[in-house]
């Protein structure tokens, strides 16, 4: 009864679509979506709240990692669930991640370079991301031999994906994406700790695809949280949210 109790005191994900058949959650940053060998004895998952949250079963279409916010994908069957999925692997859905990262990366730029499937997965497989830099600033803040650092704000694009896949390839170009503790750069997440800023800057911004059932365009967007907003700040010519 006492963790009936508790499970029904957690707050509920914002909706920011939903129908008889589907919806689209806005997973708020450090909430593993679901159990895994990841979990480390967490007993808080965005799958059972939202069991919770619509009274009926549901079905997760994508995934989300815990750092990162934004638009989770689900269904309320497994038929719509399985057309879901097949869309994914078609790359019929858009999905827009918003990416703030160390350094100045080119206007438009995409990473074409295998990635294993994590901890225990070591067959690499094929990892495409399409990245635009949306906009660009200079902090005084010392790095290394210079006395201010450089940040970009990107729109990350992927064409697969594999595990922590946008975290990974910003890696392999050495713009490392700020707030990542296992991928980043330890110097430039202490920057932005000390501006009050303590999440990992990914936000799963967009996603559009079509409806299973109905045929219709779905288009859906996340807003930034409030730490996220608060990085967004820095930009001068970051997009409005």
């Amino acid at each position: 009864m006492q963790l009936q109790a508790e499970s029904a005191a957690l707050p509920a994900l914002d909706v920011l679509y939903a129908d008889e058949v589907l919806a689209v959650v806005d997973k708020p940053a450090g909430l593993m979506v679901h159990d895994s060998a990841l979990a480390r004895g967490e007993v808080d998952f965005a799958a059972d709240r939202l069991r919770e949250q619509f009274g009926k079963p549901i079905f997760l279409v994508h995934r989300l990692d815990r750092a990162t916010s934004g638009c989770l994908l689900l269904a309320f069957d497994r038929d719509t669930a399985s057309a879901l999925g097949k869309v994914l692997m078609s790359r019929e859905v858009e999905k827009d991640y918003w990416a703030i990262c160390r350094g100045w990366p080119e206007e438009r730029f995409t990473i074409d370079y295998p990635l294993d499937g994590g901890p225990g997965k070591p067959l690499k497989k094929p990892a495409v991301t399409h990245f635009t830099r949306m906009a660009t600033t200079e902090l005084e803040l010392p790095s290394a031999a210079f006395a201010t650092s450089r940040y970009a704000l990107l729109c990350a694009q992927p064409q697969t994906g594999r595990f922590r896949q946008i975290r990974r390839h910003l890696k392999h170009v050495s713009h490392h994406l700020i707030g990542d503790t296992s991928h980043g750069d330890g110097r430039h997440n202490r920057h932005f700790r000390m501006l009050g800023i303590h999440r990992m800057l990914l936000h799963a911004r967009r996603l559009a695809f079509v409806h299973p059932v109905s045929g219709d365009r779905i288009k859906v967007v996340a807003p930034p949280d409030s730490e996220f907003a608060r990085a967004l700040a820095l930009f001068a010519d970051a997009p409005a949210t």
